[in-house]
């Protein structure tokens, strides 16, 4: 038998991918949408968002759901309920893409802060290609360690830690101007 994390099913994507259903991917497509059809701050996204997860996690029998069914039944959900006009502007964005900081700067070395800037930089323009981007880079701690090669904590691992913020707000600025991109640092 095979156990969907959190009981909830896989969803095939447009390019025959697969990824996992999150609530909260599904919550910023809500707001999205909510925020195109004029509702700036619509206070039934959490609610959409934790029933649809709901109804899913009840679906046993489906293993995989495909996006353009997701994005059919949520659309339903919200005629029902009196919001067509956010459902009219629904899409499934896509799934959260996560990059281990942690994983480029094993590839470029110990020490060898160019590298990893540049896998870095590769990385972020993969992450803001498309429309509606949302991705996470994480293990920034433990990155700066290894790229500093220190067990402990110091000064100019403040310095490195700053650059690495900076750089990543410098990449994905640039194309805020044209698409919705959203990321994290942790």
């Amino acid at each position: 038998m095979i156990a969907l994390l959190d009981n909830l099913p896989m969803v095939r994507l447009p390019d025959g991918t697969t990824a996992p259903f999150e609530r909260g991917w599904l919550l910023r497509s809500l707001v999205s949408a909510a925020r195109k059809a004029g509702y700036p701050q619509w206070w039934l996204a959490e609610h959409v968002a934790e029933s649809v997860t709901d109804f899913l996690r009840t679906q046993r029998e489906i293993m995989v759901f495909p996006v353009d069914g997701l994005t059919r039944s949520v659309r339903q959900v919200l005629q029902v309920i009196g919001y067509a006009e956010v459902g009219r502007h629904f899409e499934v964005g896509r799934p959260v893409v996560r990059i281990s900081l942690v994983e480029l700067a094993q590839a470029a070395g110990t020490g060898y802060e160019l590298a990893f800037f540049n896998l870095l930089g590769q990385r972020l323009n993969e992450a803001v290609r498309d429309e509606g981007s949302c991705f996470e880079l994480f293990g920034l701690e433990r990155c700066v360690k290894l790229l500093r090669a220190k067990k402990l904590w110091s000064r100019d691992c403040d310095a490195l830690r700053d650059e690495i913020v900076c750089f990543a707000r410098e990449q994905t600025g640039s194309v805020l101007v044209r698409t919705e991109v959203q990321f994290s640092l942790v």
